[in-house]
């Protein structure tokens, strides 16, 4: 029995469940919330081994065979993706002990936090297309609890679109698996998989391939309807907004990426062109839209957005290599955009303001801290050596070499955009003058211990940002190991249904 696979869902709802007995007690809910997300870690990268080493992984929940029972199923994608959500929990769970508050914990901070990390790695481990619904769902609730944590006006108005827009993805999500269900006769997605390859010319597969497109394309922050993001994830406290940064729309972009590889590829010439063009405006759109803002996190948020287009690009292209540099972006981007959003808060707590006009003079009075924005932001814009340089030149010289120029030119576009943000951050929070002397009278404020927790995460990240750019070569080498498991689906049928099934009618 491969209880490994399990063990990363297992350890979060595990770790949530003993933060919940010590409710009363704050140091014991620290303490879980750290060795629970370091635990996960650890679990992540031993089943990463195990599938680079051994192959894909398979645990039949209840020993109920496929498909018949509950399939969890680890390939080199869903571990790689696992991995990351256990940077990201740990990295946001040391974040947390400097900046979360005791009226946040009090409501279940940890226990909601450890809820979330369960649902998204649930959701990368999930061989069942019921059950991918049912993770999602798992990560709404525990998301919207986390987003109106504290009861604020802007919260609660970023909350209901947030919670709107998702709720009528999920509506059609549900939908579309009670349709594909009553057409195939099976919610396991390597089954249907199987049996969807032996109908020939059902226009229902095309119909449905379209529904699931629009509710993962809603959850991933995909145009047009991406409105929901940049007007929430602004609006919760920092160490919220960058564990939403990381990983809840990534989720989105694994699941159009497992559906549209394993179950939909019979027509891509149809349903790939389609993704190509939202791909293109999802990239132009939130790169406007940063660009016109003046506020750290909300330029933060539409760039989660604009990237989230180069990662759908990877895949509309749906050659080996874009499906290489899909894969190396959502690493790069889950890394960069949580640092950012990281780094945001440091600044946040220096100097009081999230609003460009009221910051400054940080290059001067904290120079560490003016360094450790540059790697994620100048990596976030595609500059060499950094990881975002060869996430986005695989990315592009995948399109030049499908011909597809026109998005390839947009995707060139938005990386100068990009940089102007960049740019635009740097100079007005760490190279102009500090407004006065609020800088040094809100330094005071901030205690030694509470400045080195917020900074350690922070440093992480960088430093993996840093080893992706100078040594590429390990992640260049998993992407292009999982795009090729993702280009062969029959390995996936194979591995789930065993090779008597494969293939059959």
């Amino acid at each position: 029995m491969n209880v490994q696979v399990a063990l990363p869902i297992l350890i979060p709802l595990l770790a949530g469940a003993v933060s919940l007995l010590f409710w009363r007690s704050r140091l014991m809910q620290r303490v879980v919330a750290v060795a629970g997300t370091g635990l996960l870690l650890v679990a992540s990268v031993w089943l990463l081994s195990t599938v680079s080493r051994d192959g894909i992984q398979v645990l039949q929940v209840g020993n109920w065979p496929a498909p018949f029972g509950i399939s969890l199923v680890a390939d080199l994608l869903g571990a790689i993706m696992v991995v990351l959500t256990g940077i990201i929990g740990f990295a946001v769970a040391l974040y947390s002990l400097a900046t979360t508050g005791r009226g946040h914990e009090a409501y279940g901070y940890f226990p909601l936090m450890h809820l979330l990390l369960a649902g998204v790695a649930g959701a990368f481990l999930t061989g069942d297309i019921f059950n991918l619904y049912v993770w999602f769902e798992v990560m709404l609730v525990a998301s919207f609890a986390l987003l109106i944590l504290g009861n604020e006006k802007a919260q609660m108005e970023g909350a209901i679109k947030y919670v709107t827009l998702n709720l009528l993805s999920s509506v059609i999500f549900l939908v579309a698996v009670g349709l594909l269900y009553g057409m195939v006769g099976t919610l396991n997605m390597a089954d249907i998989a199987r049996r969807l390859a032996s109908l020939e010319d059902n226009g229902m597969a095309d119909v449905l391939a379209m529904m699931f497109m629009v509710a993962f394309g809603i959850k991933a922050a995909a145009f047009p309807l991406f409105f929901w993001l940049p007007a929430s994830y602004h609006t919760p406290p920092v160490a919220v907004s960058a564990l939403f940064a990381g990983l809840l729309t990534k989720v989105g972009v694994y699941a159009l990426y497992r559906v549209f590889t394993l179950i939909f590829h019979h027509s891509p010439g149809y349903t790939h062109e389609i993704l190509l063009w939202g791909a293109g405006f999802t990239m132009l759109s939130g790169v406007l839209g940063a660009a016109a803002q003046f506020e750290f996190r909300r330029i933060l948020s539409f760039h989660i957005v604009s990237q989230i287009g180069y990662m759908i690009l990877g895949l509309a292209l749906f050659t080996p290599l874009a499906i290489v540099g899909g894969i190396f972006y959502i690493a790069h981007h889950i890394l960069v955009k949580t640092n950012l959003f990281l780094v945001s808060g440091i600044v946040h707590r220096l100097q009081g303001s999230y609003r460009l006009k009221r910051l400054g003079g940080l290059y001067r009075s904290h120079p560490w801290l003016a360094v450790l924005f540059l790697v994620p932001a100048l990596s976030l814009a595609g500059m060499p050596p950094l990881s975002g340089f060869f996430a986005k030149f695989i990315v592009i010289r995948a399109g030049i070499e499908a011909e597809a120029y026109g998005v390839t030119a947009i995707a060139l576009l938005v990386g100068l955009l990009t940089l102007y943000s960049m740019v635009k951050i740097w100079s007005e929070v760490f190279w102009k003058a500090a407004p006065g002397d609020d800088a040094a009278e809100s330094y005071s404020t901030v205690g030694q211990r509470e400045l080195w927790l917020m900074s350690l995460p922070a440093v992480g990240l960088a430093l993996c940002t840093l080893f992706i750019g100078l040594n590429a070569g390990p992640l260049y080498a998993l992407a292009e190991a999982s795009a090729g498991e993702l280009m062969a689906p029959e390995r996936y049928i194979e591995a789930v249904l065993g090779p008597s099934r494969e293939g059959s009618p």
